[in-house]
Protein backbone atom coordinates (compact mmCIF):
# COMPACT_ATOMS: atom_id res chain seq x y z
CA UNK A 1 0.00 0.00 0.00
CA UNK A 2 1.53 3.42 -0.75
CA UNK A 3 0.89 6.55 1.16
CA UNK A 4 -2.03 7.90 2.03
CA UNK A 5 -3.20 10.73 -0.02
CA UNK A 6 -4.50 13.25 2.55
CA UNK A 7 -6.42 15.31 -0.10
CA UNK A 8 -8.58 12.26 -1.41
CA UNK A 9 -9.05 11.16 2.87
CA UNK A 10 -10.38 14.69 3.07
CA UNK A 11 -12.84 15.04 0.60
CA UNK A 12 -14.01 11.61 1.58
CA UNK A 13 -14.53 12.50 5.35
CA UNK A 14 -15.95 15.94 4.58
CA UNK A 15 -18.74 14.05 2.34
CA UNK A 16 -19.67 10.94 5.15
CA UNK A 17 -19.51 13.59 7.52
CA UNK A 18 -21.71 16.27 6.29
CA UNK A 19 -24.04 17.34 8.45
CA UNK A 20 -23.10 15.42 11.30
CA UNK A 21 -23.01 16.78 15.04
CA UNK A 22 -22.12 13.64 16.70
CA UNK A 23 -18.26 13.76 17.44
CA UNK A 24 -18.01 9.99 18.38
CA UNK A 25 -19.58 9.21 15.12
CA UNK A 26 -17.15 11.66 13.20
CA UNK A 27 -13.83 10.14 15.18
CA UNK A 28 -14.93 6.41 13.94
CA UNK A 29 -15.32 7.74 10.49
CA UNK A 30 -11.72 8.93 10.90
CA UNK A 31 -10.24 6.17 12.57
CA UNK A 32 -11.18 4.14 10.27
CA UNK A 33 -10.60 5.94 7.39
CA UNK A 34 -6.87 6.41 8.32
CA UNK A 35 -6.43 2.73 9.84
CA UNK A 36 -7.24 1.98 5.78
CA UNK A 37 -5.31 4.27 3.97
CA UNK A 38 -2.00 3.78 4.90
CA UNK A 39 0.54 0.43 5.78
CA UNK A 40 2.34 2.53 7.90
CA UNK A 41 -0.77 3.12 10.55
CA UNK A 42 -0.91 0.14 12.85
CA UNK A 43 -2.98 1.73 15.30
CA UNK A 44 -5.22 4.64 15.11
CA UNK A 45 -7.74 6.41 17.52
CA UNK A 46 -9.23 8.76 19.65
CA UNK A 47 -8.70 9.84 23.14
CA UNK A 48 -10.95 11.42 24.71
CA UNK A 49 -11.21 14.02 27.10
CA UNK A 50 -13.50 13.32 29.98
CA UNK A 51 -11.98 15.20 32.95
CA UNK A 52 -9.99 17.47 34.89
CA UNK A 53 -6.07 16.86 32.96
CA UNK A 54 -7.87 12.70 32.11
CA UNK A 55 -8.04 11.03 28.32
CA UNK A 56 -10.69 7.90 27.78
CA UNK A 57 -10.15 6.22 24.81
CA UNK A 58 -12.54 6.90 22.06
CA UNK A 59 -12.93 5.31 18.45
CA UNK A 60 -10.46 3.18 17.19
CA UNK A 61 -9.16 0.98 15.01
CA UNK A 62 -6.82 -2.02 15.52
CA UNK A 63 -5.44 -3.60 18.47
CA UNK A 64 -6.61 -2.93 21.88
CA UNK A 65 -5.43 0.28 23.33
CA UNK A 66 -5.43 2.04 27.10
CA UNK A 67 -8.57 2.90 28.24
CA UNK A 68 -7.30 5.72 30.25
CA UNK A 69 -4.32 7.95 30.26
CA UNK A 70 -3.63 10.96 32.59
CA UNK A 71 -2.62 14.13 30.97
CA UNK A 72 0.60 13.72 33.16
CA UNK A 73 2.08 10.29 31.08
CA UNK A 74 2.70 9.04 27.88
CA UNK A 75 3.03 10.80 24.54
CA UNK A 76 -1.10 11.14 24.26
CA UNK A 77 -1.05 12.77 28.05
CA UNK A 78 2.36 15.41 26.64
CA UNK A 79 0.17 16.36 23.45
CA UNK A 80 -2.68 17.03 25.43
CA UNK A 81 -1.31 18.78 28.45
CA UNK A 82 1.28 21.12 26.45
CA UNK A 83 -1.87 21.19 23.34
CA UNK A 84 1.48 20.53 21.00
CA UNK A 85 2.21 18.35 18.15
CA UNK A 86 4.32 14.75 19.18
CA UNK A 87 6.06 13.06 16.71
CA UNK A 88 8.22 10.53 18.00
CA UNK A 89 10.61 8.66 15.78
CA UNK A 90 11.56 6.23 18.87
CA UNK A 91 9.20 5.30 21.88
CA UNK A 92 11.67 3.65 23.27
CA UNK A 93 13.06 6.88 23.88
CA UNK A 94 10.35 8.65 24.87
CA UNK A 95 10.53 8.85 28.80
CA UNK A 96 7.25 7.84 30.23
CA UNK A 97 5.59 6.26 26.82
CA UNK A 98 3.03 3.98 27.57
CA UNK A 99 3.38 0.52 25.98
CA UNK A 100 -0.46 -0.27 24.81
CA UNK A 101 1.22 -2.79 22.03
CA UNK A 102 4.74 -4.00 22.34
CA UNK A 103 4.97 -4.05 18.55
CA UNK A 104 4.66 0.22 18.71
CA UNK A 105 8.19 1.62 17.66
CA UNK A 106 6.69 5.34 16.60
CA UNK A 107 4.12 7.50 17.31
CA UNK A 108 2.28 10.71 15.98
CA UNK A 109 -0.38 12.48 18.50
CA UNK A 110 -2.14 15.64 17.15
CA UNK A 111 -4.11 17.50 19.92
CA UNK A 112 -7.71 19.16 18.66
CA UNK A 113 -10.34 21.89 19.51
CA UNK A 114 -13.79 21.95 18.83
CA UNK A 115 -14.65 25.87 17.47
CA UNK A 116 -14.78 27.63 20.82
CA UNK A 117 -10.82 26.46 21.29
CA UNK A 118 -11.89 23.87 23.97
CA UNK A 119 -9.21 20.84 23.85
CA UNK A 120 -11.88 17.83 22.74
CA UNK A 121 -8.91 15.09 22.85
CA UNK A 122 -5.79 13.72 20.54
CA UNK A 123 -5.50 11.77 17.80
CA UNK A 124 -2.95 8.90 18.09
CA UNK A 125 -1.46 7.02 15.26
CA UNK A 126 0.73 3.99 16.11
CA UNK A 127 3.27 2.29 13.86
CA UNK A 128 5.36 -0.48 13.94
CA UNK A 129 7.83 1.04 11.90
CA UNK A 130 10.23 3.23 13.42
CA UNK A 131 10.44 7.64 12.43
CA UNK A 132 7.35 6.40 10.46
CA UNK A 133 5.79 9.97 10.71
CA UNK A 134 7.11 13.36 9.72
CA UNK A 135 5.56 16.71 9.82
CA UNK A 136 3.73 16.77 6.37
CA UNK A 137 1.32 14.21 8.22
CA UNK A 138 0.70 16.44 10.99
CA UNK A 139 0.08 19.11 9.15
CA UNK A 140 -2.43 17.67 6.99
CA UNK A 141 -3.88 15.91 10.16
CA UNK A 142 -3.97 19.04 12.19
CA UNK A 143 -5.95 20.41 8.84
CA UNK A 144 -8.62 17.47 8.44
CA UNK A 145 -9.14 17.56 12.68
CA UNK A 146 -9.69 21.47 12.14
CA UNK A 147 -11.99 21.01 9.23
CA UNK A 148 -14.63 18.09 11.28
CA UNK A 149 -14.35 19.69 14.57
CA UNK A 150 -13.59 23.48 14.32
CA UNK A 151 -15.11 24.16 11.20
CA UNK A 152 -12.43 25.41 9.75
Amino acid sequence: MSRIDYREVSQRLAALCAGEDDRIDIMASIACELYHADSRFDWVGFYRVTGDSLLKIGPYQGGHGCLTIPFSRGVCGAAARLREVQIVDDVNSFDGHIACASSTRSELVIPFDDARGVLLGVLDIDSDRPAAFDAADARALQALLQMLFAGG
